[in-house]
């Protein structure tokens, strides 16, 4: 299948590929189906881009990279989904990333209080959404963990 984005431009994907989101994506109603597209350029950034709408993307990135302690009740979660024989093990985690440069410093935030979760076995992905936290939505991520 072919697809447009802004970063990547046209693109051929596979259908396996495609992630659903069945609850959509907070903020943007009426889109559903994305893709984790991968540049080795731009490591261990991806861009998490709407199959419908070529200027919906976002950056986001394993948050384990830059906070190994980084923790989530993936129990707790799997619990509230009907995801049958799935283990947090079995789970992908991607953060929304925020990249800005002001006065020559680039700085990079990553929302904790939102991960992205996917279930690879059925390909569904959902932003959860953590409220009881003292994780940041704005975390700095070239800062230590």
């Amino acid at each position: 299948m072919k697809i447009l984005s802004r970063k990547f431009g046209e693109i051929e994907i596979e259908d396996d590929k495609i992630l659903v989101m069945p609850e959509g994506l907070p903020g943007f109603d009426g889109f559903e189906k994305f893709v984790l597209l991968e540049d080795p350029k731009t490591a261990p950034f991806c861009w998490f881009q709407s199959v419908e709408e070529p200027n919906l993307s976002m950056i986001v990135m394993n948050p384990f990279l830059f906070k190994p302690d980084y923790e989530l009740d993936l129990d707790g979660f799997i619990g509230t989904r009907d995801w049958e024989n799935i283990t947090p093990e079995d789970l992908v985690i991607y953060v929304v990333v925020n990249v800005s440069e002001k006065e020559n410093e680039t700085k990079i935030t990553a929302n904790l209080m939102g991960p992205l979760i996917i279930n690879p076995k059925n390909k569904e992905v959902v932003q959860a959404v953590i409220s009881d936290t003292t994780y940041s939505h704005q975390h700095n991520v070239l800062a230590s963990s």
